[in-house]
């Protein structure tokens, strides 16, 4: 930004000032209000994000246990024959929402066929509960991915708007701020230089007159 030295002490140039610090402030405040509501936004997900470990760890470490018992009831054979094939169809969708002019993802998991699709009768109940407590808890991981990155987006941005509302609550706001205070100052004294200079050629006239 220029200096007080560089700047044209005109009219012209204090009303450009004038509207240019108007427009600092008002950038300032709906700057300082997206910068709070990404904080609050970023609270919310945090609270999510603590119940969502522990509940994706506890998912997982249930469904460890119930492949440890399916391998205990099973022999490997039946194991390997009823995985072999799969016969569920999964693919993740991908779309986008809009939080504080952030785009965020949005997970969506979409399953064709039955993850159980083995007979009944060389396999353990173990094994069907195990499968249904693992896609319970890849649901709880897509949702904690998700959470996370919209976490890692929003900070980001919150890291950008404060330098942002910093640099115009600290640099430019007070410097355009001096700049018009200058021209103030300076359109003072050439005020008051006319008015000397008026009042001294009024003298050189009413002295000649008398």
């Amino acid at each position: 930004m220029a200096s007080n030295q560089t700047v044209n002490a005109t009219r012209m140039e204090l009303l450009g000032l004038r509207r240019r610090l108007a427009l600092a402030a008002r950038g300032h405040k709906l700057l300082s209000q997206k910068r709070d509501e990404i904080c609050r936004q970023l609270v919310n997900i945090a609270r999510a994000l603590k119940g969502l470990r522990q509940k994706v760890e506890q998912e997982l470490l249930e469904t460890t246990r119930r492949f440890m018992m399916a391998r205990a009831t099973m022999e490997p054979e039946q194991i390997r024959a009823a995985m072999e094939v799969p016969t569920a169809k999964f693919s993740l969708a991908i779309s986008f929402a809009s939080i504080m002019s952030v785009r965020v993802p949005l997970l969506t998991k979409q399953l064709e066929g039955d993850i159980i699709a083995y007979g009944f009768g060389s396999t353990s109940g173990e094994l069907d509960i195990a499968l249904r407590a693992l896609n319970r808890a890849f649901d709880s991981l897509m949702e904690l991915a998700e959470k996370e990155k919209q976490a890692q987006l929003l900070a980001t941005e919150l890291m950008s708007t404060r330098r942002r509302v910093n640099v115009l609550e600290h640099v430019v706001i007070p410097e355009v701020g001096e700049q018009i205070k200058y021209i103030y100052r300076k359109l003072s004294e050439a005020e008051r230089d006319n008015i000397s200079r008026l009042m001294k050629i009024a003298d050189m006239i009413r002295g000649e007159s008398a």
